[in-house]
């Protein structure tokens, strides 16, 4: 396949770049500091920019069959719009008629999964450090709902550096649940897994032990 990663400089995204690589296929990252990024590989191909740069974002997105939008941000109190501002450049930029598919990360307190992450990420570390964050990754997911249709949203629970264990639960009905650890490598395992075997797509999937 010919991937796409935005955020692949770390967390998810370089775990995704770095399976995907060994796993033969060809990826394009966009990168603000590619040289961050200590890979490097005939199929990796790098283009520095930003995601809210509309003619990067085209340039990264042009004839892929898959598109992953890994990126993050520190906690702030400042208004954020890098998550939505982001979705709309990758929406513009993609070719209907090829129709890639399109994953986005977002996480525990976006959408339906709100009050799933037990008590103190719920009332204290949710509002106070990641409200403006999550306002943001919700109009992102609405948008991306409303304007594509080969979309699938993933809600990491709480992220660690463990090993990709490719045992973990992909829950859709979050009726009676609490988000758990969940490794980015093993992230990137159900991310690239969906890009070949797309059976979760439309859905909004908890990644879970």
């Amino acid at each position: 396949m010919k991937l796409a990663i935005f955020g692949a400089s770390k967390g998810i995204g370089h775990q995704l770049l770095r399976i995907a690589i060994e796993d033969g296929h060809e990826v394009t990252a966009l990168l603000r500091t590619p040289n961050s990024l200590k890979i490097s590989h005939p199929n990796l191909h790098i283009i520095k920019g930003d995601i809210l740069e509309p003619t990067k974002v085209a340039n990264v997105t042009n004839n892929q069959d898959g598109i992953c939008v890994c990126i993050g941000i520190p906690p702030t109190r400042k208004s954020v719009n890098v998550f939505s501002e982001g979705i709309k450049n990758i929406l513009s930029s993609i070719d209907i008629h090829i129709k890639p598919k399109l994953i986005v990360i977002t996480g525990i307190g976006a959408g339906d999964s709100e009050g799933h992450g037990g008590f103190l990420y719920d009332r204290i570390i949710n509002p106070l450090l990641l409200k403006k964050i999550y306002k943001d990754k919700n109009q992102a997911e609405d948008l991306l709902k409303k304007s594509y249709s080969h979309w699938m949203i993933v809600r990491p629970g709480f992220l660690t550096n463990g090993p990709r264990t490719e045992k973990y639960q992909v829950i859709e009905d979050l009726t009676g649940i609490t988000a758990g650890k969940i490794s980015r490598s093993d992230v990137a395992d159900f991310m690239l897994k969906q890009l070949k075997d797309p059976t979760h797509f439309g859905r909004t999937p908890l990644l879970t032990y």
